[in-house]
């Protein structure tokens, strides 16, 4: 059973009830483009940093709803009967309308807002990578660890044959106790290992499912939906990371807000309001003092310009948004400098392990020939050569001691594989080519 539901937010859904109510149906076999949706779609990191872009986006329309009119409606009767004259006029409905016309800081912090939701979305965009980055090493790790266990399986089979080989030659007298210990202890080697694949595959069983929120054990990789990860240099073309540009952002919407305090110590401002009021005569008597009735519809309004003179409590305030920007300045600067540390450092590693790989690949391939020519020689003997410089026939403990080893080379070559393909990945994110991977991942362009 093959799914691949990337693109499809409802058949990813159905997929997660499917697998969660059905559990005859598990494993199933899930591609990586799969998990990846899955996981991003799961990840409670990424609905946080959503969360920040809702955020972002209210603040966005804040700034600009202040242009706009805001309108409260007051009403109210006494308590008591009113005694004297209070002052003012007694309302029963009072309607005002109040907005702000033109501001310098206004336009400031209107900027601010929206470098303030570029640096909530590129978060948004960096917290996805993550997570795409985290399920992709998980899988590829469990496709690579599947692999292993099938080899450690077939290990502990020559081993067990290699045991039954040295107990039928110690009868026969021609091995000594030492040599079947030997095997018995390469038995229980092997065993052993088995064991720490077979953990680490649960683990890895288990992170899966907390990524995606699929049941545990249900996801059985796909290699086939691996797509080939480029071997990419520090020196190519270098993007900024979502992390980094967030950060950039971040900053940059900090120091327009700092701009806008200090702008609003000395600049005015012009503010529009207008009042409507409905007047009563309920338990009072202010007809008495006035030559004529009060009228019971008011309506007043006008323009007010608010001239800074001296705020101590707004010069502090400035003081500190612009402590805030350069904090948030130096930490963009701090998040680069550490991101080319970790370019530097990767780098430098992958060239170590691409030539462990290619080591790897060399001494299984070798082992797997010397396999091949063990083979040949106990199907064909060694031939009529004798004398002291023939070579002794080849037993059936040769063939499993070859077979044991071209296995473990053969896992030490995935190994070798794994470590190379997960340090590609990490220096593909710090380059700022996640996405691209991604993409090809998903199958678009």
């Amino acid at each position: 059973m093959h799914l691949n539901i990337s693109h499809n937010p409802r058949m990813a859904w159905l997929v997660i009830m499917g697998l969660t109510a059905a559990p005859a149906l598990l494993p199933a076999q899930v591609s990586l483009g799969t998990v990846v949706a899955l996981a991003q779609r799961n990840s409670t990191s990424v609905r946080l940093a959503q969360t920040d872009v809702d955020k972002a986006q209210a603040v966005l329309a804040q700034t600009h709803d202040a242009y706009v009119p805001s309108l409260n409606l007051h009403s109210g009767l006494p308590a008591v009967p009113e005694v004297g004259f209070t002052g003012g006029i007694p309302s029963i409905l009072d309607l005002t309308a109040q907005s702000l016309v033109f501001s310098f800081p206004q336009k400031q912090y209107i900027a601010a807002a929206r470098s303030g939701l570029k640096a909530a979305t590129l978060n948004l965009d960096d917290a996805r990578e993550q997570v795409a980055l985290d399920a992709s090493t998980a899988y590829i790790e469990l496709d690579t660890v599947d692999t292993e266990l099938e080899s450690a399986r077939q290990q502990e089979d020559f081993a067990g044959r290699l045991v039954e080989i040295e107990q039928q030659r110690g009868e026969a007298g021609i091995d000594s106790l030492s040599d079947l210990l030997e095997a018995r202890l390469t038995a229980a080697q092997l065993k052993l290992k088995r064991l720490h694949l077979e953990a680490r595959a649960a683990t890895l069983a288990k992170q899966l499912a907390t990524l995606t929120g699929l049941p545990v054990g249900s996801i059985t990789p796909d290699h086939a939906s691996i797509p080939e990860i480029p071997a990419v240099k520090a020196d190519n073309a270098e993007q900024n990371t979502g992390a980094l540009q967030s950060a950039q952002m971040l900053a940059i919407a900090k120091q327009e807000t700092a701009h806008g305090d200090r702008l609003s110590e000395y600049l005015p401002q012009l503010s529009f309001n207008a009042l409507y009021s409905r007047s009563t005569t309920i338990l009072n008597y202010f007809n008495a003092y006035y030559a004529k009735p009060i009228p019971i519809n008011n309506f007043s309004s006008g323009f007010s310009i608010q001239i800074p003179i001296f705020d101590l409590g707004l010069h502090d305030k400035t003081r500190q948004s612009a402590a805030e920007a350069l904090r948030a300045t130096v930490e963009a600067e701090q998040a680069r400098q550490q991101n080319d540390l970790q370019i530097t450092s990767l780098t430098s590693s992958l060239r170590e392990l691409d030539a462990q790989a290619e080591i790897a690949s060399l001494k299984q391939q070798i082992a797997k020939e010397q396999l091949q020519s063990v083979l040949a020689q106990l199907e064909l003997g060694n031939g009529t050569e004798s004398g002291p410089a023939a070579q002794p026939q080849l037993t059936p403990k040769a063939e499993q001691l070859a077979r044991i080893d071209e296995r473990q080379k053969y896992v030490e070559s995935l190994d070798a594989g794994f470590d190379l393909a997960k340090a590609r990945l990490s220096l593909l994110r710090a380059l700022g080519h996640m996405e691209d991977w991604l993409n090809e991942l998903h199958g678009t362009k």
